[in-house]
Parts: C-alpha cells; structure tokens; sequence
C-alpha cells in the first residue's frame, strides 16, 4: 500500500512553513509531522510518520532531501541538500537536536547525536552512532553499525546492541508524541 501525500499548496501557510521553491514542491506525508516553528523547504520527501521540531530547518532548494519512515529531524536541526547532493535519511534514523547533515546519506536505524555534523558525499551505515558534536568529514563512509566520535569523526567501536535497541525505542517514542502535539492542535 501506498504512502498518502498532503500537496503543500494545501497546507495552511500560517500554521507551518511547508515552502515550495520554483517547482520544487515539498511532499509530505498525510501522517508525517511538521511543527509549526520548523521550516521545510522545496524537493523534500517526508514519508509516513516522519516528524520535524520546533526551530528545524529542511532546505532542498537545489537537491532533494527525502526523510525516512519514522525519522526524526529534532529541535533546530539544519538539512541542506546542495547542487547534486541530495540528503537522504532513512527509516527509524533519529537527527538530534542542532545537528546539521550537508549533501550526506544517514542509512536506516541511526542517530545523529546533538550538534553533530555530517558533510557533503559522507554516508553513515546502517544501525550507526555518530555522537554528540562529533564531525564527520566529507566522503566518509562509516560502516553499518559503528560508533562515531571525534572531529574529525573515526569509528571507535561498533554501536552496542543496547544503544541500537534505544534508537528504536526512542523513534518509538518521538512517534507518540507526536500523537499529543496532534491532540492539542
């Protein structure tokens, strides 16, 4: 079964900033979340119960940015896709609050730790840990299940299983409470 989209020339403006750019034109949706506070902006894909917080910012104005199922981009997080780097995030991935990914790839099942940065052509494999203010520099390619630390970031070991199995329990949860800001809406 398909995913049900919400053409952003529906979305009530003054309610959130779902913002198309030329014909660029966000697609989000019908159970994705956006908060009124975050920007989204041009060629970006939010598919089911994705979510975006206060103070987030989603530009695709030159490449497209497309956020997994469940995923979350937290509180004054920056995702930038420029010329011929798209963003891609996948599913059940968590981007911590004030992180910042530039023309990167974020492979299913992993954070993003707060104010990290993930730059331009850099992948983060799947089930993978980058930590708080941790750098991971252009090109990097970081192997499926690692923990990343560091500017520059290096793999200091592989993600625990308990540290995976939070990742999903707190995609879990951000799903929920989205449930409430829909509630008080």
């Amino acid at each position: 079964m398909g995913e049900t989209y919400i053409d952003s020339e529906s979305v009530p403006h003054d309610t959130m900033a779902i913002i198309p750019f030329g014909d660029k034109r966000p697609m989000v949706a019908a159970d994705a979340f956006v908060h009124e506070s975050a920007i989204v902006i041009g060629d970006v894909h939010l598919h089911d119960r994705a979510s975006i917080w206060p103070g987030a910012v989603v530009r695709a104005d030159d490449a497209r940015i497309d956020i997994g199922k469940g995923s979350a981009v937290l509180d004054l997080a920056l995702l930038e896709a420029p010329v011929g780097k798209p963003v891609v995030v996948g599913d059940g991935c968590i981007v911590s609050h004030a992180a910042k990914l530039h023309g990167c790839v974020v492979m299913n099942d992993s954070l993003i730790g707060i104010g990290a940065i993930v730059l331009d052509g850099a992948t983060v494999g799947k089930g993978s840990v980058v930590a708080a203010g941790a750098l991971v520099p252009p090109g990097t390619k970081v192997p499926t299940g690692s923990f990343v630390v560091g500017v520059p970031g290096k793999v200091a070991r592989k993600a625990s299983l308990e540290e995976r199995r939070l990742v999903e329990e707190e995609v879990r949860h951000i799903f929920d409470k989205v449930q409430v800001y829909r509630r008080r809406a």
